[in-house]
């Protein structure tokens, strides 16, 4: 069977690592080739799409851009209208998914009903949430050709609920969960976006609270599971670069200890405990140690700020995580699409990508 090809639209802070990724597991993930498209042709962003290419990864361009981007060196680009029907899987890494779902991606997929096209958090409605380990479930049962990966604190908190949902015995287990998600300002690569000052997130949603809460509820809906009313977020942005935070405080039926809790996180693959307390040295772990300088897990568990509370019938989970910038959401990206390359044989390709997860930090 031919391998099929995958095409990635952006280079930003998603697009790029993405590339690297997959350029670099390519044979293993069973990919033919990895294309990615970049619109604009940049002085101050040549070494970047090198460094792409060196790896494995084929530019693409609009053809009316290909002069443009032959005079900065890159002799080697690709016409978009040339490549976008050979592709199999598409991922959009912009701010613009649902613009181009609007524009492009409809197109393409009424001429192909098998091609997949995959967007990420900010594009909410692009497609059916999904994140790896979450709701894989959904994916084998409906096929989707549109998905979107939720974003990387929508990932964070849904670990969270279903790692423990993984140790309580009853379907309900639930009966509420609090989150206030400290947001980072921007990241390390951007220029623009960051405040002098910690800036508060305004309550939209009368049930949830922020989007993040209502965005975990729509991504467990997709399994059937009951968490309408039972889910509430706050949100502040702060004026650092490094890794978003959250503060849960999660009520569950059922009496468990400070073991169980502790132990059912140990085993969890995409939860990695740290006995670090600061974002700084967490992140630097990333830097210094992770592919790509990013950390792929879902959350980042702070052992020493775990607190564990029965009280009648119920058990209180409160403390502190990280969330690995966007290295989540790259995560969940890359086994989207193998569940689009490979259906049933999914799972065969998908544990190449977990050699990227950590244990502890």
């Amino acid at each position: 069977m031919a391998k099929r090809n995958i095409m990635i639209v952006g280079t930003g802070t998603i697009g790029e690592p993405l590339i690297g990724l997959l350029s670099s597991m390519q044979k293993k993930l069973g990919i033919g080739n990895v294309y990615f498209h970049k619109r604009t042709p940049l002085m101050d962003e040549v070494a970047k799409v090198n460094s792409l290419v060196k790896r494995g990864a084929k530019l693409v361009v609009g053809s009316g851009r290909i002069r443009e981007f032959h005079e900065l060196g890159h002799k080697s680009a690709i016409a978009y209208s040339d490549v976008s029907t050979l592709c199999d899987v598409i991922i959009d890494c912009t701010p613009a998914g649902n613009a181009n779902k609007e524009h492009h991606y409809l197109a393409l997929s009424e001429n192909d009903d098998k091609k997949v096209f995959i967007a990420q958090g900010s594009e909410k409605g692009f497609g059916i949430p999904y994140a790896y380990g979450i709701n894989d479930d959904a994916l084998r049962k409906s096929k989707p050709n549109f998905i979107q990966v939720v974003s990387c604190n929508t990932h964070n908190i849904a670990c969270l609920l279903k790692s423990l949902d993984n140790m309580c015995l009853d379907d309900d287990y639930v009966i509420n969960g609090d989150f206030v998600c400290i947001r980072r300002s921007s990241d390390v690569s951007q220029d623009k976006g960051y405040v002098a000052s910690p800036v508060i997130s305004t309550h939209e949603n009368m049930l949830h609270g922020t989007h993040h809460a209502t965005d975990v509820v729509d991504l467990f809906k997709t399994l059937d599971t009951k968490f309408t009313h039972k889910l509430f977020s706050s949100a502040l942005k702060i004026n650092s670069q490094y890794m978003h935070v959250v503060r849960f405080s999660i009520v569950l039926k059922g009496l468990y200890s400070h073991e169980d809790v502790y132990e059912n996180f140990q085993k969890n693959k995409f939860i990695a405990l740290t006995h670090r307390k600061s974002v700084n040295r967490v992140f630097s772990f990333g830097r210094d140690h992770g592919f790509y300088g990013r950390i792929y897990n879902h959350t980042v568990v702070p052992v020493s700020s775990l607190l564990v509370c029965q009280h009648g019938s119920s058990t209180t989970v409160t403390g502190f995580c990280f969330t690995p910038q966007d290295g989540n959401s790259l995560l969940s990206s890359g086994a989207a699409a193998m569940h689009a390359l490979h259906g049933d044989k999914y799972e065969k390709y998908v544990h190449v990508l977990d050699a990227v997860l950590h244990d502890i930090i």
